[in-house]
């Protein structure tokens, strides 16, 4: 039975919110509380983003087996036992009361974050409505473009006030009562034609798993997603070595989230008209034009930086759910997000660490390093071309 306008925009809002928490819980956590779980372990905040990065890596591992799960059953089932994990996690990593634990705690919130994030989401979306999920997968990268901006702020304040083990038991508890009910009682069961196995298996048949098209995205998505984990684990210290203070840094970063979510907007009103392509090559390019700035005229130049660092960034993510929808078609689109996602994640469980070391022995200069990545993206985004040929179209 078809899905009536009004419900589509329920489920947006709904996966929107939900999003909102796992990214805020998960993925921005460690830029707030790496250096007082740090401190209390007697370890180094490299050590921490060490641990996240081994987190993330599982991510890699887990996205085609979660993709081609939800295209053949939906996205419904995985995001409930996301919620499950995340709190299980977090739990965790409240409790723990040595270092072993505490490992622990973050590696099963990487079982989460391979189940949980975007391209679970945007796979579920696609699995409803096939084709015409361009929408809705805009719609909810708008609601959870607020991620850093809702979270960094009750991340910092619960910290301040009861300790980053209260904060950890706060977003479990998140989970449990907000995103796990949202979950179960939000997301269709319903499912488009395109998922049952009869038209997949038409679409897919002798198709290859990697062809050029999928090479270059994979690599600018990579180069792209790299970045933004960088900048999400470590922006705020990176804009107080800029010259910043320690509040401006914040102030500064906290721009980062309604950067995304007005050039998401601008991308649904206005260049939802273009195929996906042009807002992709022209997200890519805009965090060298903001290093640029930073490297030349230092703290001043840290509200400019992550605002059109943040524009890009938010364009990027509608691009990574949208674009291999425009050039592959709706058929395998869960697996193959996975398969373009899987490089993305081995460079974003190595980021934070990586970057970590870069600011240490460079400083702000680090940022000379996401640039030149970006423009590589921008390099490969400029060869893929709009259309495939119907194999290609095919290969998952």
């Amino acid at each position: 039975m078809p899905i009536s306008h009004e419900r589509r925009t329920i489920v947006t809002i709904a996966l929107g919110t939900a999003q909102t928490l796992s990214w805020g819980s998960t993925y921005y956590l460690p830029a707030i509380l790496a250096v007082p779980m740090a401190r209390e372990f007697g370890i180094s905040t490299d050590w921490v983003y060490g641990i996240f990065s081994v987190a993330m890596l599982m991510t890699a591992f887990m996205g085609p087996a979660v993709g081609r799960r939800i295209d053949r059953f939906g996205g419904r089932g995985i995001l409930m036992v996301s919620s499950l994990v995340f709190a299980t996690g977090l739990g965790l990593l409240g409790w723990s009361p040595n270092l072993p634990v505490f490992i622990a705690g973050w590696l099963i919130i990487g079982l989460g974050m391979g189940m949980g994030l975007y391209e679970a989401a945007f796979a579920a979306l696609t699995a409803i409505y096939g084709t015409g999920a361009r929408n809705s997968i805009t719609g909810i990268t708008l609601l959870a473009g607020f991620a850093s901006t809702v979270c960094w702020p009750i991340s910092a304040f619960v910290d301040a006030e009861m300790g980053w083990r209260a904060t950890c038991y706060v977003w479990a508890v998140a989970h449990l009562v907000l995103a796990l009910p949202i979950y179960v009682l939000m997301i269709p069961k319903e499912l488009g034609e395109h998922t049952r196995p009869e038209a997949s298996a038409a679409a897919t048949d002798g198709a290859p798993l990697w062809n050029r098209q999928m090479i270059l995205l994979a690599f600018a998505f990579a180069a792209t997603w790299i970045t933004s984990t960088a900048m999400a684990a470590h922006l705020p210290r990176l804009l107080e070595d800029a010259g910043a203070t320690k509040t401006a840094a914040i102030a500064a970063a906290a721009l980062v989230g309604p950067a995304q979510v007005a050039a998401r907007v601008l991308e649904f009103s206005v260049l939802q008209r273009f195929h996906p392509l042009l807002s992709a090559r022209l997200a890519s390019i805009t965090h060298p034009i903001g290093a640029a700035a930073v490297l030349l005229f230092g703290a001043p130049a840290a509200y400019f930086f992550t605002i059109i660092h943040g524009s890009g960034n938010g364009v990027m993510t509608i691009a990574k759910g949208t674009l291999p929808l425009a050039i592959f078609g709706p058929y395998g689109y869960g697996r193959r997000q996975g398969l373009l996602a899987a490089p993305s994640r081995f460079g974003q469980a190595a980021s934070p660490f990586v970057f970590a070391v870069l600011i240490e022995h460079f400083g702000v200069g680090a940022l000379m390093f996401t640039s030149g990545l970006c423009v590589a993206g921008f390099i490969a985004m400029m060869l893929l071309r709009t259309e495939s040929s119907a194999l290609e179209r095919a290969s998952v």
